[in-house]
């Protein structure tokens, strides 16, 4: 388990993390989610000692991560997964770690294979990839088999075959009851992955819940229906609170009224249906939503096809020329 209590952290003037409190639990993955500048990095180096709070404090398992007797098998960290001395095998690199932590050898055969690098251990990892340097990262972090796994961006730079692998391997760490809470900015890859998420904005908690209530507290749902006497249903479904826009004659997209009582209202009124779907928001949808006032920077698009800045830019050039 992860605690999060009260932590702030400050570098000079700049506050990176706010009173920032939450748990990860065990036995389920946890997502953490949040624009660039959001403190997500922040936190974590701080999760794994590496940053002393400004105040408040992190416990790992129910202690002090930087008075661990057995590091390694407390917590594995993926914060770079380039941080590796370019000269040295992928397995020689797992060894140096393994013999430095207690860790048996045995062990550094063990998170080749899982991560699927036996091919290329012998290989300098300065000539890996990014996928691969990704797969060797994981295999650092689950090297001393640790209790608690906290992984940055750890499907960066894989195919789909690694990162279906990933959420695999996730998912069963989860379910042997270890605690796993990884960050992401590739939402379709989280909803499928993550049970619970924490989202934070310009270092506050913005917030900690299930993926499905996440994606219900931030969406307008919107109910499709599709019927030949869709403007005899307009007229019974308007009222104060309710949204209806149409696109084709016979389809309404209808916000504030529920699936089961455009049913029952049809079904009253004697009214055909041809189709009745809700539509939900995306995660990707809900995070956007959610997070838009936390953003540091925003880009600008203009309305006649992005033309406008590279007309500029061709004007400053020739006025250069």
């Amino acid at each position: 388990m992860i605690e999060v209590s009260g932590l702030t952290k400050r570098y000079g003037d700049k506050t990176a993390v706010n009173d920032l409190t939450f748990k990860v639990l065990p036995g389920i993955v946890t997502g953490f989610l949040g624009p660039n500048g959001a403190g997500k990095s922040t936190t974590m180096r701080v999760i794994a000692g590496l940053d002393e709070p400004t105040s408040g404090s992190v416990l790992v398992n129910a202690g002090d991560y930087r008075h661990a007797q057995v590091p390694m098998a407390e917590l594995g960290m993926l914060l770079e997964a380039k941080a590796v001395h370019t000269s040295r095998s992928a397995y020689n690199h797992l060894l140096a770690l393994a013999q430095t932590n207690g860790v048996p050898r045995s062990r550094v055969s063990e998170v080749i294979d899982l991560v699927g690098l036996r091919e290329v251990a012998r290989k300098r990892a300065g000539g890996f990839s990014l996928g691969m340097g990704q797969r060797l990262g994981i295999a650092s972090a689950l090297l001393g088999d640790p209790q608690t796994i906290v992984l940055d961006e750890p499907i960066n730079g894989l195919d789909p075959e690694g990162i279906l692998w990933v959420r695999n391997l996730l998912k069963g760490l989860a379910a042997e009851g270890r605690t796993v809470f990884i960050s992401s900015h590739l939402m379709s890859e989280m909803a499928l992955t993550a049970h619970h998420l924490i989202v934070v904005g310009r270092g506050e908690l913005i917030a900690d819940v299930d993926v499905e209530e996440f994606v219900a507290m931030a969406s307008t749902n919107v109910v499709v229906v599709r019927s030949p006497q869709a403007g005899e249903l307009r007229g019974l479904l308007l009222g104060p609170d309710v949204t209806i826009t149409s696109k084709e004659a016979e389809v309404l997209e209808v916000r504030g009224v529920s699936v089961e009582a455009i049913g029952d209202l049809a079904f009253d009124h004697q009214i055909r249906l041809h189709g009745l779907e809700l539509q939900q928001a995306s995660l990707e949808d809900a995070f956007m939503e959610m997070t838009r006032d936390s953003v540091e920077f925003h880009a600008h698009t203009t309305n006649d096809n992005h033309t406008e800045a590279p007309a500029r830019l061709a004007q400053t050039a020739g006025d250069r020329r």
